[in-house]
């Protein structure tokens, strides 16, 4: 019995150690097996591995992604016109040396993202200093973020490479503080209602004059309009009394009885309208003489 649970005891303390030497690099790492505090083999293709068993080998993991840092802190940058503004940005770097990187920055990957953090900060502090806000709002913040990815480069690859790459510096956001950027919309909201108001004045004074030229029109127009009517009505007139005086003229009698068929319409021009009058009166002459027979009507000329 003792033999078989010393057997089992064995076995099982085999299986620790065996488990212990055998480790797993996934394809987003990589593996750092240390000897006694010093890097002994870093392992940058993933897949099963072996190693001696604890305390005489260790392994770590890094990783070798792509990794984001954006700006931390939203303190105010001076420019060269001593603005004061804000800016947000952000750094896709990597781990691209472990052994240089766990040297100088260790293997606490939140450590290494503080140490970029300052870096990119300063660079940009450099640049900013040295642009004005209309730089950083136009095409030109493209060569602000070259300089600051240059200057970021140079000092992790510099005499003391922190064993990083930097992939790429973006700004995302560029403001004035607050105290400014309220300034600036109160500004910007009194330069447009003055340009409002005063195209809203221009608009009245060009309308007024546009209406007072219609109406100048319209009178002008009016003014002819009557002037030819009269013209035309005066020259209507003069052709019918040339008419009537030729028809007058060629038979009195036709006259007289024509004039008398207009008095007769002026006086019985409505229905209400009442005479009281002797029939053998001048004003039933025409009556009288149209009710006549032909044989005893007078002679026409």
């Amino acid at each position: 019995m003792n033999r078989i649970g010393f057997i089992a005891t064995s076995v099982l303390v085999l299986l620790v150690l065996l488990s212990s030497t055998l480790f797993v690099v996934d394809q987003r790492q990589f593996g750092v097996v240390y000897a006694l505090g010093q890097i002994k083999q870093v392992i940058t293709e993933p897949g099963l591995n072996f190693k001696l068993p604890p305390p005489f080998q260790n392994v770590s993991y890094i990783d070798k992604r792509l990794l984001t840092l954006s700006s931390l802190d939203t303190e105010p940058m001076l420019t060269a016109e001593k603005q004061r503004v804000v800016i947000d940005w952000y750094v896709r770097w990597r781990i691209s040396d472990p052994q240089a990187y766990i040297r100088n920055v260790g293997l606490d990957e939140n450590a290494g993202a503080m140490q970029l953090n300052r870096v990119v900060r300063n660079a940009f502090q450099e640049n900013i200093n040295k642009r004005t806000v209309r730089d950083l709002i136009s095409v030109r913040r493209e060569a602000l973020m070259a300089d600051v990815q240059r200057e970021v480069l140079a000092v992790v690859k510099g005499a003391k490479p922190w064993g990083v790459d930097v992939v790429d510096v973006r700004i995302t956001r560029v403001d004035y503080v607050e105290a400014i950027t309220e300034s600036v919309y109160r500004r910007m909201e009194a330069e447009r209602k003055r340009v409002a108001n005063e195209l809203r004045s221009t608009g009245t004074a060009e309308g007024e004059k546009i209406r007072a030229d219609a109406d100048r029109q319209r009178e002008v127009i009016v003014a002819n309009a009557y002037r030819d009517a009269q013209k035309i009505k005066g020259e209507g007139d003069a052709q019918a009394a040339a008419t009537y005086s030729e028809a007058f003229g060629r038979d009195p009698q036709f006259a007289q009885f024509y004039r008398s068929l207009e008095a007769y319409k002026q006086s019985f021009n409505k229905k209400s309208d009442v005479m009281v009058l002797d029939p053998s009166s001048d004003f039933f002459r025409a009556m009288q003489s149209a009710g006549t027979p032909a044989g005893n009507a007078p002679p026409r000329r």
